[in-house]
């Protein structure tokens, strides 16, 4: 049975993500805070493993990936938007949050994968980027800034594991239905966005491919979206 770890499953991206392949047959691990959260996804799933932890903790996620043991796949997927406002109306508090989860939380799961796949012999890594990794939309400074930074991650994994059978991709979701995205259509009347079920997908499809073969970026966005060339 191939193996999964998903941060950030308890809701959104990462809850449908995590849906998907269990029904695929895949042996999940679900990492969030909220453990209670996790118990609920799990139930009735004998591949799913319920990890609570904070991405953000070294410690913590290093017991995650203990526990968990062989991995094939990761999605790295934890994250926040943050206050939506322009750099000056920005606490800098806020800004540190942002910065930990998306940024830190990001870098220090893939760096227990990338340990755990090359004492294996291989592996793969989907970090999720966003649309704000092409276009911003306004006030989105925290995220934005993040979202272009975990290109760089992507792009630096994807280079160093070429040569240890380390594969490593990146799915820019643009407006998939979750509660992030609800929260921003409150603010913005008519708004598009799509089935969350269709990145989560798009997720499955990078994942299957042999260790030979990676996607290493995929944009799947809502064909309606309003901000695609308002940068």
């Amino acid at each position: 049975m191939k193996s999964i770890l998903i941060t950030g499953a308890s809701s959104g991206i990462g809850r449908a993500t995590a849906e998907v392949f269990l029904d695929a047959g895949w042996r999940v691990g679900l990492v969030a805070r909220r453990g209670d959260m996790l118990d609920k996804l799990a139930q009735g799933h004998d591949n799913a493993v319920a990890l609570p932890a904070d991405v953000t903790d070294a410690d913590a996620m290093q017991a995650v990936f203990d526990q968990f043991g062989h991995i094939d796949v990761l999605f790295n997927n934890a994250g926040v938007f943050g206050p939506s406002a322009p750099i000056d109306e920005v606490p800098l508090e806020d800004w540190a949050q942002v910065l930990a989860v998306n940024l830190n939380g990001m870098f220090i799961t893939a760096r227990l994968a990338f340990a755990a796949m090359r004492a294996q012999g291989g592996g793969r890594i989907i970090n999720n980027g966003s649309l704000s990794a092409h276009v911003p939309r306004p006030g989105s400074v925290c995220y934005t800034t993040t979202k272009h930074a975990v290109t760089g991650l992507t792009k630096s994994l994807s280079l160093d594991g070429r040569d240890l059978n380390i594969a490593c991709g990146q799915i820019d979701i643009g407006n998939a239905e979750t509660p992030m995205v609800s929260m921003l259509k409150d603010q913005n009347p008519g708004m598009a966005a799509m089935d969350v079920a269709h990145a989560a997908r798009s997720v499955l499809h990078m994942a299957e491919l042999p260790l030979d073969a990676n996607v290493q970026f995929m944009t799947v966005m809502a064909t309606q979206m309003p901000y695609i060339g308002r940068g």
